[in-house]
This record gives C-alpha cells, sequence and structure tokens, in this order.
C-alpha cells in the first residue's frame, strides 16, 4: 500500500481548501465564536480543523471512505488484518474486545494486573473475571505480566473460559511472553486480547518488545497518545485470524464508542502512521540510544539505581522489557517515589510518568532530545543532592506497608457488576475488613486496582492503601479519596 497518504490529513486540507460553510456542529463554526481569550491559549487551528466526520471531513454517505482508507494503512503497517481507530481512549477500546469475546456471566481470563479500565469492563457486561496471578518479585516488590503456565493453569481449570487478557507491556516497561501465552490459548481455541495501551510503537523496530500481532495475539489495544504522537485519547485496536468477528468488534466499538468522532484525533493517528512507517526505524533507534546515555547518568547518581534487564528479565520475571521507559530505584535516598515526584515538578517543572512507595520513572519517547533529557538529568542530580543533605521538603511521611502476594490475592465472592451496582453503604475504614467492596480503589497511577468490586478486602489491602495515602499515594476513584471511609456491598 502506499503508505506516503494520509487520507484523513487529505481529507481535512480539501476541506480547508474549498472553503465549506457549515450550518452542522460543532456550535464554534470553526473557531469563529469561540471566545478570542480560548484561542489565544490553544490556537486558531484547533478549532479551525475541529470538524465533523461526516457531513463534513466525507460527505453525509462517506462515500469518499476517508476513514476506511486510514484504517486499511494502519492495519497494513502493523501487519493487522484489521485496525479501528477510537477517539475516547484504550479505555473504550479495551471494554470494546472484551465485549467482543466474552458475554453476561461468561468467563474471562483476565491478568489480576489489569489495568482499571479492563475491571471497568467487567462491571458493564457482568462478565465473570478468573483472575491469572502476575509474576511477582518479592524483592523489588513489583509485578510483572503472567507467564504461559499460570494461562495454562487456569484454562484447565476453567475449560469453559470465553478468552484471555494478559496486560503487556507494564506501566513499568516489561512484557510477558505473548507468543507463548498465544499458543496457550489457541492450543484452546479461545483468542487473547492484549492490552498493549504501552506498546503503539513496538511494531517499528526490532530492539523493542515483541508486538503481539507479531506474537500471533487475536486482538490487541494500543494508545497511540502514550508511545506515540497521536493526541491525548488516540487509540487504536488491532485484530487478526477468525477466531474473533471484525464485524462483532466493530458493533460493540459502536455500542460504546461517541458518535461525535474528533477528526483532531484521527488526523493524528493518521500523520502517526505515515511518519512511522517512512522513518519510525530512525527516530526509535535515536531515541534508544538517548535512553542507553541517559540511564548510564541516572544509574550513576548517589542514591539512584535504573532496573535494567539484570533486575526485570528472567525465569519467574519478565520476557522483555523497553528501555524507553527509565525506572529509577531511590530506596536508597531515604525517600519515597511520591515526595521525589512531587518536589522534582515544584522545584525544576518535570513531570515524571510513574511514582510508588520506593520508584519514580521518566517515558522517553523519540520526541525526547539532549535538550530535554538535559533538564531531566540535572533536576535528578539536584534531587540527589538534596536527599543526601536530608532536605525536610523529602521526608517520607510514614512507610508504605505493602501486602505479600499471598495479601494482595483478595477473595472474589460477588461478580464485579453485581457488587458495584449492588446495594452499598459506606463504612469507616477501620470496619472495612472482611466486608466486600463495591468501589475500585486504585493507587493512579498505574491505574491498577488493589481491591475491586466484588472482593473481600483483608487489612493487608487496606493498611497498603492507607500507609500509601498518608504517603502521597493518591486513589481517585474512590467514594473517600483520603480512605477514611470505603464503599462495601450491603449484603441482603
Amino acid at each position: 500500500m502506499d503508505h506516503s497518504q494520509a487520507p484523513v490529513l487529505d481529507a481535512l486540507a480539501a476541506y480547508h481548501r474549498r472553503g465549506y460553510l457549515p450550518f452542522t456542529p460543532p456550535g464554534h463554526k470553526q473557531g469563529r465564536g469561540t471566545d478570542p481569550r480560548v484561542r489565544a491559549v490553544v490556537g486558531d487551528d484547533v478549532f479551525r480543523s475541529d470538524v465533523l466526520a461526516t457531513a463534513g471531513l466525507d460527505d453525509r454517505m462517506s462515500s469518499g471512505g476517508v476513514l476506511e482508507r486510514a484504517q486499511e494503512l494502519m492495519a497494513d503497517a502493523v501487519g493487522a488484518d484489521h485496525a479501528f481507530f477510537s477517539t475516547c481512549g484504550s479505555s473504550l477500546s479495551v471494554k470494546s474486545a472484551m465485549l467482543s469475546v466474552a458475554g453476561p456471566h461468561e468467563k474471562l481470563l483476565v491478568g489480576r494486573d489489569a489495568h482499571k479500565a479492563v475491571v471497568a469492563g467487567l462491571i458493564l457486561a457482568g462478565i465473570r473475571p478468573i483472575w491469572v496471578e502476575p509474576q511477582w518479585d518479592p524483592e523489588l516488590r513489583l509485578a510483572h505480566p503472567p507467564n504461559a503456565e499460570a494461562f495454562e493453569r487456569r484454562l484447565a481449570e476453567h475449560p469453559d473460559a470465553r478468552g484471555a487478557l494478559v496486560t503487556s507491556p507494564t506501566p513499568y516497561g516489561t512484557s510477558g511472553d505473548l507468543a507463548a501465552i498465544t499458543r496457550v490459548c489457541h492450543d484452546r481455541d479461545v483468542p487473547l486480547i492484549v492490552d498493549e495501551a504501552w506498546g503503539a510503537h513496538l511494531p517499528f523496530h526490532p530492539e523493542l518488545p515483541v508486538w503481539a500481532m507479531d506474537a500471533g495475539a487475536d486482538v490487541c489495544v494500543t494508545s497511540v497518545h502514550k508511545m506515540g504522537s497521536g493526541l491525548e485519547q488516540s487509540s487504536v485496536f488491532h485484530l487478526q485470524g477468525d477466531r474473533v468477528d471484525p464485524d462483532v468488534l466493530s458493533a460493540r466499538e459502536d455500542l460504546l464508542g461517541t458518535t461525535s468522532p474528533s477528526v483532531l484525533v484521527y488526523a493524528a493517528l493518521d500523520g502517526w502512521r505515515r511518519q512511522m512507517v517512512e522513518q519510525g526505524r530512525d527516530l526509535l533507534q535515536a531515541a534508544l540510544d538517548l535512553a542507553r546515555s541517559v540511564r548510564a547518568e541516572i544509574d550513576g547518581l548517589e542514591g539512584m539505581r535504573v532496573h535494567g534487564e539484570a533486575d526485570f528479565v528472567g525465569p519467574e520475571r519478565a520476557a522483555e522489557m523497553d528501555p524507553l521507559q527509565i525506572i529509577v530505584d531511590i530506596e536508597a535516598l531515604g525517600v519515597t517515589g511520591y515526595s521525589a515526584a512531587d518536589w522534582l515538578r515544584e522545584h525544576h517543572r518535570i513531570n515524571l510518568h510513574v511514582s510508588d512507595q520506593r520508584r519514580i520513572s521518566a517515558q522517553l519517547s523519540y520526541a525526547d532530545d539532549e535538550e530535554s533529557t538535559r533538564s531531566l538529568l540535572e533536576a535528578f542530580r539536584h534531587l540527589s543532592r538534596e536527599a543526601e543533605r536530608g532536605n525536610e521538603a523529602l521526608d517520607p511521611a510514614g512507610e508504605v506497608q505493602v501486602p505479600t502476594p499471598d495479601d494482595l490475592r483478595l477473595e472474589l465472592v460477588h461478580l464485579p457488576r453485581d457488587a458495584f451496582f449492588g446495594r452499598t453503604e459506606q463504612v469507616p475504614v477501620e470496619q472495612a475488613a472482611g466486608r466486600v467492596v463495591a468501589e475500585m480503589l486504585t493507587p493512579y497511577p498505574p491505574g491498577i486496582p488493589a481491591a475491586l468490586p466484588g472482593e473481600r478486602l483483608n487489612t493487608a489491602v487496606l493498611d497498603y492503601l492507607r500507609t500509601g495515602v498518608k504517603a502521597g499515594m493518591v486513589i481517585p476513584d474512590a467514594a473517600d479519596s483520603k480512605l477514611e471511609s470505603v464503599r462495601v456491598y450491603r449484603e441482603p
């Protein structure tokens, strides 16, 4: 296919060139009605290109096939049979994939380190999750994707499962052995969904972890805004093979998605695909070379250890890792990742990626260069010095009590949907142990629920969340974000 084409961008340019006059939404009419104070901040071109997809970018019947051709080019670029654009983020895309495989009360194998969007899909669809345990590093207190053997055991225990879902890469950049997991699933003729939100860039460089489509997965979901150059909320989900019907997948997306998709998001997705096909390997090679030098610089700082393959990859750990995710253990500095991240934002205007009880992380992409990483390194050097001299602003607010893997395995008592939509009450956190939680309790980032609706809470998980909040952890989806109380299911 001719990847020099960009059907959405070309159609948008034609729209401007032909001077169409809209008597349709959006009501700002290409910015003419927008408050000048808004345009002064976000720019005129944002509103000028914010047009309807149909009866705007394309005609009323979509006879130009603009979006269809853009999606065909995307599928060809990454070796998929089909590609579907989403302007509602991978949170919608992964739900669409789940609903195309399993329905109410049907079983779906799910890695327990799934993002809250997956849990939301379980709630909406009434799917019964069969949890597959991640690989837990007891020393680093970090989870990696489940291995193939774990999926094989759970499939043997639940032969009526309709499919499986694994998150790979994780927000920490570690990937599972997708080829082996795919073989396990396909041996039983069940489809594998890969939540590959952090892996949109993987098809375009051989030194990166294996791309889900190359590993044989049936559906994978990518967030192009995370590691690509799409706008926020830009997602693509890809399909290959015949275990999932493309018409069913499209219908599920249509059920959940917006009827007013953003042409701005479509245009950025279209342009990113062209950029990656034409320049992706060179751009990513430069990013990988830069990441290598940045990792070495940070690893040489007092009290900082950059995690690499020796820490993350191997038996009972991950199969691969993405070196563009720079995960830095700062436990030796005697500060938490939460306080370090807040300090860096306040004093250096540096926004970091994931922070937890002992780590901070910086996500690099091909957009970074020597100038941007120089600022990052200067900030990290300053952090190291200030922590060494005992800056009170970095004092931890208390130790986070991270549970053991056994304590993290909460009993699923009710379907997530039944607990979430059932009768509930708010109880003091001291009275919550032993009760079935009716809300997601999700440290964010990275957005992986520590407890989800339908699970019976225990003291260890509650202590983890309470001490985490005290130390700076954010739990945005709890009814009481301070976690002085918890929403629980009221038994009939």
